[in-house]
């Protein structure tokens, strides 16, 4: 079941091209204007409409590129009341006035396959990562300038996944709860991808971990907003995060953040021991 901030960024990505506003937002989730507000500002860590003001501009850079439209149309038609309101809100957001934007980086649009090398920070890995590609996306984007892109190179088994991931120490998180969410959208996942996260002890033992198996994105789906919490027990010693994607599919990742909440924000560690029953069931085979 969607929560109410990716309802909401679900309708506001499907109508971004149309006249919407926070009010216009919060009516359609069934709240008042205030307790939206709070609770995607809590979220997301913007507002809803920085939200909306953000992805606009994103897919104006996308038009400057990868269309011949006039600047004064792509700035009417992002909502902006002239095209020096746009220039000046594009240039807060990409450092360069739409012109100079397009001039820029119109001969180096296009998406390169990436090594581990060139991303820094994370690398490739899974059970047959050689069967995936990841790629520097500067077509599809949510956020800045260019998103990743992990997909199946060919037919694969069930039992194939790959994932984009990092590892850190724990050390400076230790009795905290943190949050790792970021912005995903799919093509055709016909098994399962989503975030995850693991925290592994000093004896190397899993102490918490969430990779959104019991709420998986699958098929194709528009940008939306996940999230994953885990506590970050005394005797933790890594941190692992990531994206996984599992048999054939293609997707993207961006606009990821990692952050303390409090502990009244519920948890999402997945425990084994919820899914065992508290006695043995059965014996004779008889029931069905």
């Amino acid at each position: 079941m969607q929560t109410i901030t990716q309802r909401s960024v679900a309708y506001i990505e499907e109508n971004l091209l149309q006249p919407i506003t926070l009010e216009t937002v919060a009516i359609e989730m069934g709240y008042s204007k205030y307790h939206f507000h709070r609770t995607f500002v809590r979220e997301v860590g913007m507002s809803a409409t920085e939200y909306i003001k953000h992805r606009r501009l994103v897919l104006a850079a996308h038009q400057l590129l990868y269309t011949e439209e006039r600047i004064i149309d792509i700035a009417l038609n992002s909502y902006f009341e002239s095209q020096e309101a746009f220039t000046r809100a594009f240039k807060k957001y990409y450092s360069l006035p739409p012109g100079k934007y397009r001039s820029l980086f119109v001969q180096k649009k296009g998406d390169e396959p990436m090594t581990n090398s060139e991303i820094k920070g994370w690398f490739l890995s899974g059970s047959h990562p050689h069967l995936y590609k990841l790629t520097a996306d500067q077509e599809v984007v949510h956020y800045g300038s260019q998103s990743v892109r992990l997909e199946s190179k060919e037919a694969l088994g069930e039992e194939c996944f790959a994932t984009i991931m990092q590892q850190f120490k724990a050390k400076q998180f230790i009795g905290k709860r943190m949050k790792f969410t970021g912005f995903v959208k799919t093509e055709q996942v016909e098994q399962s991808c989503g975030l995850w996260m693991r925290v592994d002890g000093t004896s190397q033992d899993i102490l918490q971990f969430d990779n959104m198996h019991n709420r998986p994105i699958t098929g194709t789906t528009e940008w939306n907003y996940y999230t994953i919490i885990l506590d970050i027990p005394d005797d933790s010693s890594i941190i692992s995060i990531g994206l996984l994607l599992s048999g054939k599919g293609r997707v993207w990742v961006d606009h990821l953040s990692f952050e303390e909440v409090d502990d009244n924000t519920p948890s999402t560690n997945m425990d084994p021991e919820a899914e065992l029953a508290s006695e043995p069931m059965n014996l004779s085979f008889e029931e069905v």
